[in-house]
């Protein structure tokens, strides 16, 4: 596996129950295990790989509210205080910090965008700092560089990619929850209508509750259910330059390249929304459904090859309970990351701010990241099946508002009051997309 991560050590058995199963030990599902298990609920997570090795740990590390769409905002205020807490609650630091996020830009629309969104913001009790060239100048002076301006959100942070999930998970355990890695969920069952029983590759456990958080695989696994869940990934490539590198912000975003500091010092880099798209089944089935989105960002996507069909996450091949399935032939999606975007990416990183000249590459990867049709998760009880949460489709936002949107899956499952308004993020909305729509709020 190319990208760092914290390895942990979890159960080596399997509970034959519990109130609440778990599919996926990204950040959306230990969080999601970790406010159930805060919570007395008798919650088993399972992970076909390692917990936090896919998309989880592939990410910048951002944990933002800037730019959000108005649904995801408030969810992404809860987050930021969510994240503050794990630390002392779980014992262990997760590498959160309130840092600020920088953006710098000389166009002109750009920085108008930026500003309409500040204005919205204010309605919603988020202070964004608009900055005028010399502020911009100044903040950015790393960069050696004039700008037309920028912002700052003061409120804003990162964390630490490669702990983040782990440490989550240690404290799903810590509160009494189990966590079972190298176990792939292969299906369900149901009686009445309604949930009954994971079937996993090591035994089945009866439960009347899943939560199924399992990123770019949930819609194959929904399809084995006769559940449409239209869900496209795009593979981002990202590297990371060794510490040494000092005076630099803690996280920058330029069109040209965005650079976040990471846990041991040292600094991921990446260019915002440039991605390749490996053709599968699956995406041809949405195709209509995600075309307005591939429209839009036709300039920073481009083909990919057969990696995508390959890898089997976008399957529409049906399984067998009783036989290995293609996430036992995949415990990890460990993408191969475009080099070309790769070098371009350093290049412009280096062009940006010199100071990473003097670092080395430290590690390239690539991961996948899932999306619905109208870029905002899809959180909710599947209505055609009593029992079954999906908690998927985050698009590139997941690991911001993984802490937020554990923690709303787990007031759902236990009564208590939303953290935030749930309906925004229904599944049911994305039926309109099976008729070239998307929902409108």
């Amino acid at each position: 596996m190319r990208v760092p991560l914290l390895r942990i050590e979890t159960a080596a058995t399997l509970p034959s129950a519990a109130d609440v199963v778990v599919i996926g030990g990204g950040i959306v599902g230990t969080s999601t295990a970790y406010y159930l298990a805060k919570r007395g609920v008798n919650v088993v997570l399972l992970e076909k790989g390692m917990i936090g090795a896919e998309q989880s740990s592939r990410n910048w590390g951002w944990c933002r509210q800037q730019n959000r769409d108005a649904r995801e905002l408030p969810l992404s205020t809860k987050s930021l205080d969510l994240w503050e807490r794990f630390a002392e609650e779980i014992g262990e630091s997760v590498g959160f910090q309130r840092s600020g996020l920088l953006y710098l830009s000389n166009d002109e629309a750009e920085i108008a965008g930026w500003a309409k969104w500040r204005d919205f913001a204010k309605t919603q009790g988020v202070t964004t700092h608009m900055l005028s060239a010399r502020e911009a100048a100044e903040r950015g002076r790393a960069t050696g560089k004039q700008w037309l301006g920028g912002v700052f959100s003061p409120s804003d942070g990162i964390a630490d990619t490669q702990r983040a999930a782990p440490v989550i998970a240690r404290g799903v355990m810590k509160f009494g929850g189990t966590v079972v890695q190298q176990c792939a969920a292969r299906g369900l069952e149901t009686e009445g209508g309604r949930v009954s029983a994971v079937v996993t590759e090591k035994g089945t456990i009866r439960t009347k509750i899943v939560v199924m958080s399992g990123g770019a695989w949930a819609s194959s696994f929904c399809h084995q259910l006769g559940i449409r869940f239209p869900q496209t990934s795009a593979r981002s490539s990202i590297l990371a330059v060794e510490p040494g590198a000092h005076s630099l912000p803690s996280a920058l975003h330029t069109a040209r390249v965005s650079v976040t500091q990471r846990g041991n010092g040292g600094y991921t880099l990446a260019i915002s929304g440039h991605a390749s798209v490996d053709p599968t089944l699956q995406q041809l089935r949405f195709g209509s459904s995600f075309l307005p989105m591939f429209q839009r960002r036709w300039k920073s996507i481009k083909l990919g090859g057969l990696e995508g069909l390959r890898s089997g996450h976008e399957t529409l091949a049906k399984w067998a309970l009783d036989r290995p399935t293609p996430m036992e032939r995949r415990r990890v999606l460990d993408p191969t990351p475009d080099m070309a975007l790769i070098e371009e990416t350093y290049r412009r990183a280096v062009e940006l701010l010199p100071a990473l000249a003097s670092v080395k590459i430290a590690a390239r990867w690539a991961g996948y990241i899932d999306s619905t049709p109208d870029g905002v998760p899809a959180i909710g009880e599947i209505q055609q099946l009593p029992g079954f949460i999906l908690a998927a489709g985050f698009s590139g936002h997941g690991f911001g508002i993984g802490p937020g949107a554990g923690h709303l899956i787990a007031d759902l499952i236990t009564g208590h009051k939303p953290i935030v308004e749930p309906a925004y993020f229904d599944p049911a909305r994305l039926a309109k997309s099976a008729r070239g729509k998307v929902a409108a709020f």
